[in-house]
């Protein structure tokens, strides 16, 4: 029982850091992006600088024409290192989908980031009690929409994309795929949603020399 309930919080404790494991790696890409940002403004070159004095004015627009050469470089490798990523997790992603027969429920994969949101019935996935299982629950795997009642007013809506019994019966393996799908449906989900803002952010006018 000792050799089980270490194995059970290894698996766990794997399980609980892949969230920061993965912003780990964004974070990673994004000092490399600030990297190749700053040699290429250190690489501009000053000659006209040097043998011209120029007006204020002048200084400055050739200060924001030198941030508007850097910006699409940053950009291009910033969204090249993100797309990895999300096509890593997206593949996870289905693979747990299929395994833990979520098509029984939502047959159509490209439909299963329609939902607004994603929860987890009979485990917990709070900081304070990651992974925990309750006892006398039943653990499923809850996706939640917004649908309008008969007066138009939208109100959420749980559907349920799993159904995996008592909690008291689950196998740690199987628990720790469901947390895991879970998991890594919010984060590209909230790639999603963050291109949703930009989205927004590009019909507002905003100063040339911003990051998007």
């Amino acid at each position: 029982m000792a050799r089980k309930g270490k194995c059970m919080a290894s698996s766990l404790d794997k399980l609980k850091a892949l969230t920061s494991k993965l912003e780990e790696k964004l974070e990673k890409k994004e000092k490399k992006v600030e990297k190749v940002s700053t040699n290429v403004l250190n690489d501009t070159p000053k000659k006209e600088i040097v043998k011209e004095k120029k007006p204020v004015k002048a200084k400055e627009t050739e200060k924001k024409e030198s941030i508007k050469k850097v910006a699409p470089a940053r950009k291009k490798v910033n969204t090249a290192s993100t797309d990895v990523i999300r096509e890593e997790n997206i593949h996870r992603v289905k693979t747990l989908y299929e395994k833990l027969k979520i098509f029984e429920k939502s047959p159509d994969f490209s439909n299963i980031f329609v939902y607004k949101a994603m929860n987890l019935s009979g485990i917990g996935l709070k900081e304070d009690d990651f992974g925990e299982v309750r006892e006398g629950k039943y653990i499923q795997i809850i996706a939640i929409t917004y649908e309008p009642d008969k007066n138009g007013k939208k109100k959420a809506k749980n559907i349920s994309l799993g159904y995996f019994g008592k909690a008291e019966t689950l196998e740690s393996g199987l628990k720790n795929e469901i947390i895991e799908f879970v998991l890594r449906w919010r984060y590209e989900k909230a790639f999603q949603n963050l291109e949703h803002y930009k989205d927004l952010i590009a019909r507002v006018e905003v100063p040339s020399d911003t990051l998007f």
